[in-house]
Order: structure tokens, then sequence, then C-alpha cells
């Protein structure tokens, strides 16, 4: 934005006004950059991305079992990789083969239903 306002006090000078003149333009358009361009800058920068990496992308992913999953552990096959998981409801088991969601990750461990 300093550079853009370097610009065109470049450009009054090129045109043969005086350093006042050269300042003013340098002042003006360099506060107007910044009071234009910081805002959005500040809003981008402060959202979230929409997309999601790391264990924040494997939630809601389905997953299939390797190892009976229940409340104590097991072992599930997300995302082409062996995780151990256990289930949300201390009553629910899950059998080897079948097909279970993903609904959090605690450290290395899936918590699935």
């Amino acid at each position: 934005m300093l550079a853009v306002g370097a610009v065109a006090a470049a450009v009054m000078a090129g045109l043969g006004f005086g350093v006042v003149a050269q300042v003013l333009a340098f002042v003006v358009v360099s506060v107007a950059l910044i009071a234009v361009v910081r805002p959005i800058a500040a809003r981008h920068s402060a959202q979230r991305p929409q997309l999601a990496t790391g264990v924040e992308a494997l939630k809601g992913k389905q997953a299939v079992v390797l190892e009976r999953v229940d409340a104590s552990g097991g072992r599930i096959k997300l995302g082409g990789e062996i995780w151990s998981a256990r289930s949300l409801d201390n009553g629910s088991a899950y059998e080897v083969g079948q097909e279970v969601d993903v609904v959090e990750i605690e450290g290395a461990t899936a918590i699935v239903i």
C-alpha cells in the first residue's frame, strides 16, 4: 500500500508537480489504501479455513472394523490407516467387517458409533 503511494508520488513528480504535491499524493493514496484494504485483510485472516485438515478431516468419515470395537478398545481402518478405536456408547460393540462412523478423535484413538 505504501508502494502504491510511492508510485502515485512518482507520477506526480513526472507530471512536474512540486515536493508538497508529491508528499500529499503519497500520504493520501497510502492512507486510503490502508483504510480500505486493512479491514478486508483482517476479516479474511479471522475466518477459519473451509478445508478441514488433520484429525478434523477424519471426523464424520466411515471406517471398517478390523478387531472388535467396544468401550474398552479395538482397531479400525480409517483413511487407509489402522487406528485404535473405542465405541462412544459403553454398551455398543462392533464386529469385524462392520462399517462405523468416526465422531471424535482423542489422541490416537477414534471414537466411533
